[in-house]
């Protein structure tokens, strides 16, 4: 037996598996306390199913924490960019392109320092260790413990980034380091903004990654715990915890990957609405259609390895902004849905309760929607269409 579970911004959905036959599902909030919640989910399911814990082989979890955390700017850590290409690149700072409120949220300092290499192999400037060293002892100075570390041309030769994270390592007791040789292609911008998300994003993935396994530890399932990444395969729940930008758009593949095998088709356009984003992505041969351009993530320009994904920062739970313009999204209420939208008797105004009130969706309680005005649904909706 093996049990899939999908974390997503509202809904936790589990699944037990008999090789390809599905044995049980369930559906349930997800809880401010991620792992409460999946083990929550798991022991229900193993309920239903009247399976014990010591028959479970292996769980599966995907989950759209770490693309929500990005794309709505929240729980994300203070880093520090290390560049490796002085002086060819001083033009451009790190972070150059981000949304004013992102770079804030995540800059905390960055240095360029000389070295990297060019196209053919040269070096642009040798390797300078004082200089790296100066960078990583203000860093710790600034109580900084992400560096993402970028070189020119590292995907041709790391060796600059590996000597660099070495320093760093023995400067800064503690540090979490994301190499941009580890994600993006060519393009040194995109290639460290990579490295740089998921340097901001390392806090929570091993907050995350613990939640899950203790989640597991109540439940007494002594098994492999694998996370999905998203081109459709798993990863150790270690390596997601360096690695927590590999697990974007995780959702949408899994989505697209279980609608592929419930239909018996292996190639489809799936689209899958969330409470914080919906997604469109083409599924090719059973997996994902991999992007061949650089994917813009929340305002961010990148390269690394990611489906070919329309992404929308709209769903079931995006918020509502009034005023002289309304506005839909990117925050969304998430897992507070059926507590705090209007329709389920809460106080806030949501893309779910425009939704009903327009006609579009049945649920809830349409009499607690009655009172929105013409013209807030006719410009939510606008807005919407807008985005996409």
């Amino acid at each position: 037996m093996r049990i899939g579970v999908d974390v997503g911004g509202t809904n936790t959905d589990a699944v037990l598996m008999d090789g390809t036959r599905v044995v049980a599902t369930v559906k349930t909030a997800t809880t401010p306390d991620v792992g409460g919640g999946i083990a929550e989910a798991i022991r229900t399911l193993l309920v239903s199913a009247s399976v014990q814990s010591d028959a479970v082989l292996a769980v599966m979890i995907g989950t759209t924490h770490f693309t929500n955390a990005f794309v709505e700017r929240r729980h994300l850590n203070r880093i520090a960019v290390l560049r490796i290409a002085y002086p060819a690149t001083t033009s451009i700072p790190p972070l150059y392109g981000w949304p004013a409120a992102l770079a804030a949220a995540v800059a905390g300092g960055s240095r360029i320092v000389p070295g990297g290499y060019e196209f053919d192999g040269r070096e642009i400037a040798p390797f300078d260790e004082r200089a790296v060293r100066e960078a990583a002892r203000a860093f710790r100075h600034a109580g900084l413990k992400s560096v993402a570390i970028s070189s020119a041309f590292a995907p041709l030769n790391r060796t600059m980034e590996d000597r660099a994270a070495a320093i760093l390592a023995e400067e800064i007791p503690g540090v979490r380091i994301s190499l941009s040789a580890d994600f993006g292609r060519l393009g040194l911008l995109e290639r460290e903004n990579a490295a740089a998300m998921n340097a901001s994003l390392c806090v929570l993935a091993g907050q995350v990654v613990q939640s899950f396994e203790a989640a597991l530890a109540r439940l007494r399932i002594d098994a492999p715990l694998y996370i999905s990444q998203n081109d459709g395969t798993l990863m150790a729940a270690s390596q997601a915890a360096r690695y927590p930008v590999m697990t974007f758009a995780s959702g949408p593949t899994n989505s697209m990957r279980g609608a592929a095998l419930l239909a018996g088709a292996s190639d489809a356009i799936v689209i899958d609405i969330g409470g914080t984003t919906t997604d469109v992505g083409c599924l090719t041969r059973g997996f994902p259609r991999e992007s061949a351009l650089s994917v813009d993530i929340g305002g961010v320009r990148t390269n690394f390895r990611m489906p070919d994904i329309v992404s929308i920062g709209i769903g079931g739970g995006s918020l509502i902004h009034e005023g002289a313009v309304v506005r839909v999204g990117p925050v969304s209420v998430g897992y507070e849905l059926t507590t705090r939208a209007l329709v389920f008797g809460g106080d806030t105004l949501t893309a779910s309760d425009i939704a009903v009130a327009a006609g579009f969706a049945d649920f809830g309680d349409r009499s607690r929607v009655r009172h929105l005005k013409a013209e807030l649904v006719r410009a939510a909706l606008a807005a919407v269409r807008a985005a996409i």
